[in-house]
């Protein structure tokens, strides 16, 4: 039983409220949904976490938001999806298996368990049916399927790959894994290795993921990110002929008004063209370069280094002999891996030149004909063309004076003309390789046979299967090792197979996931209810994902609805959407000192000891409180203190009138606002204005912070307010009963308790949201700003729309208005219902 003060008003104690309510909505089934197609749905869904062992406050921030606006929409009548799952494969899993001597799979469900058990806890309103991990076969083995639909389909395809391969976790880092040369976990200095990958086309949908960007009610931000990532680039293809070889190296440039300019062509250590080098110090050169990443970010800050390759090129146009150097900052998997070095227009191609003593050719110079030296640095903008003629091959065509629009169209045809060159688009995008080379992950469904090749797994045989008894980790993937697992026989020749040993890259796991919630159950991918929940009205995740994660997720549905109407039956009617997340919001960091809460910093606070302490629903109020969800939030123990007060406070307000009014006939509909006193008509429209606010700061702008900051203002001016008759008592208890509903999608354990004891069905869940009373936000007094001069001297209450003679009159006879008006005012300004200026 609740205990009771000396005044017999029960104390707020939510270690007996939060488990009776959540008790309450489990045996409701209250979060529990079905297609309606009376309802408008509304499919919320926040990024699912990573079973690590316990729930951090990132968890708690992300969760909390993703909440208040399902509970909020529910109250608004739509049929929400809020669903909950575990990113549950992946190298963190065998790392922590093998520091704690545990099998991953044992390690993983363990912290399943416990962090299932803490988000309960939190009152989150998830669909618990709809429960997945990744990590489980039933869910998996719809991956494998998806895989063999895009092989059948030309979207997966095998080869050798330059990769980065951290030598201590044994597994193919990605680029952005790849920390100053580093493995993001082991601290290992990265190689680069060519080894077997399985690759998806997701560059057969850049276009149109770069073109649907901008559709997308996303930040600014993300979607820049995501074009940048894209990287659409339109420039020209050009074809320089190897001398003496029957070789030609084509190489992109988004400035073929430089290609006059270009004194060496610079091609990766594994461009095909190496094997033809003749130096003898090349292959330490390429020993060497082995020992940097791959990625991007890296080679900007790699101190750039090469080597002649004995190899020349011949200019297309001037003819001209061009040497060809073998370069640690070309990449092969990027563009052709071949680069036109113009070292008097571009800064590393100048820095190169200077340190190679490579020639530098001025083919550019500034619009208005300024001096520079291009000895110096080099000139990187566009202006006017010079020193660019063609050789007598070409008639000695010269494009000087032209500028940039003019030249590169006119040295683009003459390439086009003579087929050597191409107007290309190009995109910085990369196909997605998905092999890694480790244990704990999806088995990619792919076998090897003598006879028939490397050809897909039977679909009748899935899942491939991952064994879980028996896994030592120790010397990498046991997978290679494990006859039981990789020796097969292929399903259309009967012959001995061997199976793949690679498993998918987690991601993988993470890009249709908050499709598979829709059909949760089904004994396909994808059954029709995909079509009714899809796409997620609101996504809501950390900004650390706004590359990767969110961009597979795009090509994964852009190929799902390609490919599943034609191959699962109940979908042959429905068109699925092309985009997962209609809207997404980026919610900040949590800090603490002003860095990001880590385990590696030492800064973490602990849910579990703050719900112990204070309860989930002072948790909840100040991770929504302490900011704006998409600004970083400063920890504060006083802040949660400070929340934890309010609760109480409201608590005993709420209480108390539950304990000193009779309740039978206290109903909003005795409430007739023309005909209340200037008291009563003030204190609603102080209810019904904040209540005005609260919804739109809910369903628009998802500042919960304001929302709270208003209920505690509401609440404050309630206390304050005196009950003198009947109409007051329904004027309070109207007002109580909005605050009530207005917070429970942020603390909805202890807002269900008080409508239940205010008389009311406890689950408060599908209790429709207040409506405002326009009335009432009509006011008949206004508090009106007067002036002297311009400097705030006094505010005025006055009846609104109050003739100008008598406003002016009444802002005269203002005590400390008179202080500084001691003679008559040269004028009156009055800006109607707002303000008073008095110039003396």
């Amino acid at each position: 039983m609740m205990k009771t003060n000396d005044n017999t008003l029960p104390e707020y104690n939510p270690h007996l409220i939060e488990p009776e309510i959540q008790k309450l909505w489990e045996t409701n089934k209250s979060f529990e949904v079905t297609e309606d197609t009376t309802k408008e749905k509304d499919y919320c869904l926040s990024m699912f976490p990573y079973p690590s062992g316990k729930l951090h406050m990132g968890h708690v921030r992300n969760y909390t938001i993703t909440d208040a606006i399902s509970r909020f929409k529910r109250m608004n009548g739509k049929n929400v999806l809020h669903p909950i799952g575990w990113d549950s494969f992946g190298l963190p899993a065998e790392n922590a298996s093998m520091q704690n001597k545990k099998p991953p799979s044992e390690w993983t469900h363990t912290n399943i368990a416990y962090m299932k058990e803490q988000l309960k806890q939190m009152g989150f309103s998830y669909d618990w049916k709809r429960e997945l991990a990744t990590c489980t076969s039933d869910y998996y083995k719809w991956e494998q399927w998806f895989f063999i639909q895009m092989y059948k389909k030309n979207l997966v395809y095998r080869k050798n790959s330059i990769v980065n391969w951290d030598p201590v976790d044994k597994t193919v880092l990605a680029n952005e894994q790849v920390i100053d040369g580093r493995g993001w976990r082991s601290n290992a200095i990265v190689e680069r290795r060519e080894i077997p990958q399985w690759f998806l086309r997701i560059t057969n949908y850049a276009k149109e993921i770069l073109e649907d960007t901008d559709t997308l009610n996303w930040p600014d931000e993300v979607k820049q990110m995501q074009k940048n990532w894209i990287g659409q680039s339109k420039g020209t293809e050009i074809i320089f002929i190897v001398e003496n070889l029957d070789y030609k190296i084509k190489v992109f440039t988004t400035r073929p008004d430089t290609l006059f300019g270009a004194t060496f062509i610079a091609i990766a250590t594994e461009h095909p063209l190496v094997k033809y080098a003749n130096q003898e110090n090349i292959n330490d050169f390429i020993e060497e370069t082995k020992k940097t990443a791959i990625n991007e970010a890296a080679i900007e800050t790699l101190e750039k280094k090469g080597v002649f390759s004995g190899l020349y090129a011949i200019h297309p146009l001037s003819g001209d002999k061009i040497p060809i150097w073998i370069a640690n900052f070309v990449l092969i998997e990027y563009g052709t891996g071949a680069i036109m070095s113009v070292p008097a227009h571009d800064e590393r191609d100048h820095a190169f030149a200077l340190k190679y003593n490579l020639p530098i050719v001025q083919v550019i110079k500034p619009k208005d004909n300024s001096n520079i030296d291009i000895s110096s640095e080099a000139f990187t903008q566009k202006g006017i063309l010079i020193n660019s003629c063609t050789s007598d091959k070409y008639n000695n065509v010269s494009f000087d004076d032209m500028n940039f629009n003019e030249a590169s169209d006119a040295i683009n045809s003459l390439l086009i003309d003579n087929n050597l060159g191409a107007v290309k688009t190009n995109y910085r995008l990369r196909d997605w390789g998905v092999s890694r080379q480790r244990y704990w992950g999806c088995p990619i469904p792919m076998i090897n046979c003598e006879q028939c090749g490397c050809i897909p797994e039977d679909e009748k045989n899935l899942p491939v299967l991952l064994p879980i008894d028996n896994i030592n980790l120790d010397n990498g993937s046991p997978l290679k090792t494990m006859k039981e697992f990789y020796e097969t026989n292929c399903h259309i020749c009967k012959s001995k197979a061997i199976r793949e040993t690679d498993t998918f890259d987690t991601f993988f796991e993470s890009s249709w996931y908050f499709a598979r919630y829709c059909s949760y159950d089904a004994d396909v991918m994808l059954d029709d209810r995909v079509s009714y929940w899809m796409p997620v009205d609101q996504y809501v995740g950390g900004i650390e994902h706004a590359i990767l994660h969110l961009l597979y997720s795009r090509f994964f549905q852009k190929a799902m609805a390609d490919i599943l109407p034609y191959t699962i039956d109940s979908l042959k009617e429905h068109i699925l959407p092309r985009e997962p997340f209609t809207s997404l919001l980026t919610q900040g960091m949590v800090l603490q000192g002003g860095v990001k809460m880590s385990k590696s910093k030492g800064n973490t606070v602990d849910p579990q000891e703050l719900i112990d302490k204070y309860g989930a629903d002072t948790v909840r109020l100040f991770t929504m409180f302490a900011a704006p969800p998409t600004i970083s939030l400063e920890w504060s123990n006083t802040g949660v203190e400070g929340a934890y007060r309010f609760l109480k406070r409201f608590w005993r307000l709420a209480t108390n009138h539950i304990k000193n009014v009779s309740l039978k006939n206290n109903n909003s509909t005795n409430i007739v606002h023309s005909k209340l006193n200037s008291k009563q008509k003030n204190i609603r429209n102080k209810i019904h204005s904040t209540l005005a606010k609260v919804i739109d700061d809910y369903n628009r702008r998802f500042t919960f912070n304001t929302v709270i900051a208003a209920l505690m203002e509401l609440t404050n001016a309630l206390n304050k307010f005196e009950i003198s008759d009947d109409i007051d008592t329904y004027i309070y208890d109207e007002g109580i009963k909005i605050i009530i509903l207005s917070l429970s999608p942020i603390t909805p354990h202890i807002s269900s308790k008080l409508w239940e004891m205010m008389g009311n069905n406890p689950d408060i869940t599908f209790i429709d949201f207040p409506v405002v009373d326009t009335e009432a936000l009509e006011v008949d007094q206004l508090e009106i700003i007067v002036q002297v001069n311009g400097k705030l001297r006094a505010k005025i209450l006055v009846t609104k729309d109050l003739e100008d003679d008598e406003l002016k009159s009444t802002a005269l006879e203002n005590q400390n208005v008179k202080k500084f008006v001691t003679s008559t005012p040269k004028k009156i300004i009055i800006v109607k219902n707002k303000l008073v200026n008095i110039v003396v």
